[in-house]
């Protein structure tokens, strides 16, 4: 079981990402933006950050930037998950640290196998 952070301004989707993961067993806490996010982050550890892009107050992009300045999260898988599919902001997201990168709306059994291979 990991403990993951989910950080989407929709609710409906931190919703479905979450029932998703907690039915794999997976403890999970949920943040409404970056800010949020962040903030949880710096409180405790988690295994995983799973983030959207596209949010108020602090983007995704800027979230895993900041996530990866943190010593604690290094090494921490953290994924995409989002709306854009365009290749420049794959690049961003991957030149700022994500791990990888899914596309809404997602399929339960691939971010659950996702999951799984980033969590080693």
């Amino acid at each position: 079981m990991a403990k993951i952070l989910i950080v989407d301004d929709a609710s409906s989707m931190r919703q479905m990402v979450s029932f998703t993961l907690k039915t794999s067993g997976h403890d999970v806490e949920e943040a409404f933006d970056g800010n949020d996010g962040l903030s949880k982050a710096q409180c405790q550890q988690f295994d995983l950050v799973i983030t959207d892009i596209n949010m108020p107050n602090m983007d995704g992009i800027t979230l895993v930037k900041k996530l990866r300045e943190n010593t604690s999260y290094k090494f921490t898988p953290i994924l995409v998950l989002t709306t854009e599919s365009d290749g420049s902001k794959k690049s961003e997201g991957k030149a700022a640290g994500a791990t990888g990168w899914l596309i809404k709306p997602f399929n339960p059994d691939q971010l659950t196998n996702t999951v799984q291979k980033v969590l080693g």
